[in-house]
């Protein structure tokens, strides 16, 4: 009997427990190799990159101006958003701009992951504040659905 109840009131205390522990493992460790590969399209000057944006992705840049200019926040349509990666491509080849990044983490957000880093501009010398929300899109396949950027001149 007593062998029953501890049975009974371990299965009641596992049931308590926070849930999800190894599938955010397991979506954390699916969003680092996204990344990865990101990283790698990007610094390859592969226009392939634009695929790993959903076409319903939210973009959105925040220029900030260090003349103490008002920031200027851009949302733009994914679609337009890839279209233009992939012209661009060529031209950032050509002029070597390249971003490092670093301090990068990663929080689960249900299925899906935040991705927050520290991005350094090769070409125009400073850092800013990145971040992605990647996550199954709508066929399953992982893509970008959120990024949220800094620029300046």
């Amino acid at each position: 009997m007593i062998r029953l109840l501890l049975r009974a009131t371990l299965f009641f205390v596992l049931l308590l427990l926070p849930q999800g522990g190894a599938a955010d493992d397991s979506a954390t460790d699916t969003a680092r190799a996204f990344f990865e590969h990101y990283v790698r399209l990007e610094h390859a000057f592969d226009p392939k990159i634009a695929d790993l944006y959903a076409d319903e992705a939210r973009i959105v840049s925040t220029r900030k101006y260090p003349s103490g200019l008002p920031d200027r926040t851009v949302e733009m349509p994914a679609v337009q958003y890839k279209s233009l990666i992939r012209k661009m491509m060529g031209v950032a080849r050509a002029r070597g701009d390249i971003s490092r990044y670093s301090e990068i983490s990663y929080s689960p957000e249900g299925e899906r992951v935040r991705i927050r880093c520290t991005r350094f501009s090769e070409l125009k010398r400073y850092s800013s504040p990145y971040s992605l929300l990647v996550g199954p899109a709508h066929n399953g396949e992982w893509l970008i659905l959120e990024e949220i950027s800094e620029t300046r001149p």
